[in-house]
């Protein structure tokens, strides 16, 4: 979602066509594949563009679906297309052999060139690229002080159970809406990606029961837990984030983690009349996707529940990795920043 909120204060976009951005070359992974199978058989990716997806029973089904190529859809493609420049460049933060290929699957929908759109792209992909190396370098913390289970909550188009080195007992499980699970397993099916851990499937929306549904997908509560919130929480009405929060926090053991993209600027400085109009023209409504109301900061909301936060900008964060943010990029990082919290024994 970032990379939208970037992009939004560059004008005219010209989105252009999937065959600008190509994969790179796959690795190989040996885990198998463990939880909800999306990829259903006799189903192309064109159906995950807007029409039906078949549902066996027993899965976990929203009450609202959206299509991969418009409103919120265009916001993962988005961020898929920034961590795939990202990973071409010489100095890439991160390495992404999957997301040319999530960007492009779905049709040109978004922008897949730096050299085809204006000057702003850049800033996007060097944000997604920070916030991207930022949370796997967390991941690798979590899980080589133990942690063994771990969440990613609206993993829209992340990539990482099938890019970062887990250990060989770590079971990750992805809580996003069916169609989104199923169109990522298509296009990761067609490139022969392999997993790196044990991965479990939550189709379920975030505004509907998760917690159950996570539960009955194998998810065990007495277990410290990892959890990530990436790009997540603007989306949410004030009440929804803090019941996600409050939620998160029923649900984990001491010792569990959370890392969390954390905007708390006030609503109307980043739904302003330009930021509107321009992402307007890539054919999503920020008006409707992002929640006007102020809130509590996040932080302040894990601290009263004894969680231990710390907080780290963008910005800084961008220096630790030798990358400096500038213009729209580090305009957002002065919004918010990139924080991790701990629930003590």
């Amino acid at each position: 979602m970032s990379a939208l909120l970037v992009f939004c204060h560059e004008s005219n976009p010209t989105p252009i066509g999937a065959d600008d951005l190509l994969p790179r070359t796959l690795p190989v992974a040996t885990a198998e594949c463990d939880g909800l199978d999306t990829r259903r058989q006799g189903h192309s990716l064109a159906e995950f563009r807007g029409e039906a997806v078949s549902i066996e029973e027993g899965d976990v089904v929203s009450s609202e679906q959206w299509d991969i190529s418009s409103g919120v859809g265009i916001t993962a493609l988005m961020v898929a297309a920034a961590r795939a420049l990202e990973s071409a460049r010489e100095n890439r933060l991160i390495d992404d052999p999957y997301a040319a290929a999530l960007a492009t699957a779905a049709g040109p929908a978004v922008p897949t060139a730096e050299s085809d759109i204006s000057a702003g792209l850049p800033d996007a992909v060097d944000y997604i690229g920070v916030r991207s190396r930022f949370f796997d370098n967390w991941f690798e913390k979590v899980c080589a002080d133990g942690v063994r289970q771990a969440v990613i909550l609206a993993s829209g188009l992340d990539t990482r159970a099938f890019r970062l080195p887990w250990p060989d007992e770590l079971r990750l499980f992805e809580i996003d809406q069916p169609k989104v699970l199923a169109y990522k397993d298509e296009v990761l099916d067609q490139q022969g990606a392999r997993l790196r851990c044990v991965r479990q499937l939550v189709a379920v929306d975030l505004r509907d029961d998760w917690a159950t549904a996570l539960r009955q997908a194998g998810f065990d509560p007495t277990r410290p837990t990892a959890w990530l919130a990436e790009g997540l929480l603007y989306y949410l009405s004030a009440t929804a984030e803090q019941q996600l929060l409050r939620t998160i926090h029923d649900l984990s053991a001491a010792g569990s983690r959370i890392a969390i993209e954390n905007l708390h600027t006030k609503r109307s400085t980043l739904l302003n009349p330009d930021m509107s109009e321009s992402s307007q023209r890539w054919g999503v409504d920020l008006d409707e996707l992002l929640s006007a109301e102020d809130r509590t900061n996040a932080a302040d909301l894990l601290t009263e529940s004894g969680w231990l936060v710390h907080r780290e900008t963008a910005i800084d964060a961008a220096g630790r990795f030798g990358r400096e943010l500038g213009g729209a990029a580090r305009g957002l990082s002065q919004f918010g920043d990139l924080l991790t919290a701990e629930l003590p024994h």
